[in-house]
């Protein structure tokens, strides 16, 4: 996580919804980070879940923010960073998985397509057809 100056004392109003709904992802990314290190899947998936509102919420509030006038620089500088961790994250996810398709495909092949050891009797057995 960035090092910034989250003081709100000094931010409008709307400066301040904005500023604790960036915390929250910030935090929640922080959160999930930890349970993919831990390697926990019900973790993961909680925090996951709760990653995916509190981006909504997110979205939504600058959204209205930007409707209202210019989100301030320092406020979208960590968006762009919490964004950036969302993008890192999904990589390290997508990577992970495709080792684990290739780990299980390791250990549990697919019946080969085509002639085998046990030659057209294995293709006949599998094929659907029936025999009269």
């Amino acid at each position: 996580m960035q090092s910034t100056d989250r003081s709100s004392a000094s931010l409008p109003p709307a400066d301040d919804a904005l500023e604790a709904v960036i915390t929250d992802v910030e935090l929640r990314l922080a959160g999930l980070a930890q349970s993919l290190l831990e390697r926990d899947g019900g973790a993961i998936d909680t925090a996951a879940t709760a990653l995916q509102q509190s981006l909504a919420r997110a979205l939504d509030t600058v959204r209205r923010a930007a409707r209202q006038g210019a989100v301030p620089p320092a406020l979208r500088q960590r968006l762009v960073v919490a964004s950036g961790q969302v993008a890192t994250q999904r990589n390290t996810l997508a990577r992970a998985t495709a080792a684990l398709d290739r780990a299980i495909e390791v250990l549990l092949p697919r019946e080969a397509s085509g002639y085998t050891a046990n030659g057209a009797a294995a293709l006949q057995a599998h094929s659907g057809l029936a025999r009269a």
